[in-house]
């Protein structure tokens, strides 16, 4: 195995990364291939970018594989997604597991098959107390859909209107007990987050990149870190002391 070249990181590290992992579908387009070849490359791509992320310090890697509009695919796209969801499951938990990848699924199960739900949660559960590095999913997965079924339960739990914070709110998403995305990639060149993390993302820092999914890599992060790290996160404030008028 060829090592690694030796690379100067920004002095500043995001704790939490998230990806929208688009240009899969264009990618298998400029090689003359079907869309699901690029969506197999896109997700074999997902390793190599989340030993990055280990090795790089990032604790949390929030990755936007399959929206509650994808549904509206053509049929066969749909499925080829399904099939590949379980084969990397069968073919990925063992070795996420032993390397200390604590897996974490946002959105609806309800819709895949009763045997791939279950293999799902058996992943999760497995992984649930690993600490190297963890890894939400987003699949079925919508931004809107989070936030109306946060309120829902706040509602059937009886929540008073008076006691409702963004502290309590945060504890209804699929995120709760995960700090938000202090930065948000963006691959395949779109500008815009397309129903993504809307709550958790309200201030994290936008990378956007030419570059299709299945050929960024640790390099491209490292762009992107660096990027991060040349940037002032204000939150909403000015820079500088606060002074009265």
């Amino acid at each position: 195995m060829a090592r690694k070249k030796k690379v100067k990181l920004p002095k500043t590290i995001p704790t939490h990364i998230a990806i929208i992992m688009d240009g899969n579908g264009r990618w298998a387009r400029s090689r003359a291939l079907p869309r699901n070849a690029g969506h197999r490359a896109g997700v074999e791509n997902l390793r190599p970018v989340l030993e990055a992320c280990v090795e790089f310090g990032i604790r949390y890697l929030t990755v936007y594989a399959f929206s509650t509009e994808n549904w509206e695919r053509p049929a066969d796209e749909v499925q080829g997604l399904m099939n590949i969801l379980e084969d990397v499951i069968d073919r990925e938990i063992t070795e996420l597991h032993e390397n200390g990848v604590k897996l974490r699924h946002l959105g609806h199960l309800e819709r895949l098959r009763p045997a791939l739900q279950e293999k799902v949660l058996k992943a999760i559960d497995l992984t649930k107390d690993n600490t190297r590095i963890s890894l939400n999913i987003a699949w079925n997965y919508g931004g809107r859909d989070e936030l109306v079924r946060a309120i829902r339960k706040l509602i059937e739990d009886g929540v008073p209107a008076e006691d409702i914070t963004e502290a309590l709110v945060g504890d209804y998403l699929y995120t709760a007990g995960c700090p938000d995305p202090d930065m948000i990639i963006r691959t395949a060149g779109d500008q815009r987050v397309s129903n993504f993390l809307l709550w958790q993302g309200a201030y994290a820092e936008l990378y956007v990149t030419p570059t299709y999914w299945p050929d960024f890599g640790r390099e491209d992060l490292l762009d992107a870190l660096h990027q991060y790290a040349s940037r002032e996160r204000r939150f909403g404030r000015v820079p500088g002391p606060v002074t009265s008028s």
